[in-house]
């Protein structure tokens, strides 16, 4: 069982930034994918981007490349979503998710954290 917590939510100004962090409990597999999902009222969720453990395989949906940057920090076991130039259309529940190498599908996700942008 993996376990994944989200955390850095919150309001912000158009043009404005935030910080997501997801704390991932796998300590054990070798190799695995970690991915920022979000999903807005009335809409299905959409990828935002992926990154690879142990290497930095990166990539990112195309309406959020160049704003928005995913990194890791391997001490930490924690996955980190930079947002920057913030946009009305980034608000959304942000989840993190798990997926083995292979296996397209997510198996594990956190519990979301609500990013707002508004003025």
């Amino acid at each position: 069982q993996v376990e994944l917590v989200e955390s850095g939510g919150g309001l912000a100004q158009p043009g404005g930034s935030l910080r997501l962090s997801c704390a991932v409990s796998e300590r054990t597999f070798r190799n695995y994918y970690v991915g920022w999902f979000r999903q807005a009222p009335g809409k299905e969720r959409e990828f935002v981007a992926e990154i690879s453990y142990p290497g930095m395989s990166r990539r990112y949906a195309d309406s959020v490349r160049g704003r928005l940057a995913i990194s890791r920090d391997n001490v930490k076991n924690t996955v980190y979503l930079q947002m920057n130039s913030l946009k009305p259309e980034d608000t959304a529940v942000y989840y993190c998710g798990f997926r083995y190498p292979g296996i397209n599908n997510y198996a594990y996700w956190g519990q979301g954290t609500q990013v707002t942008v508004s003025s």
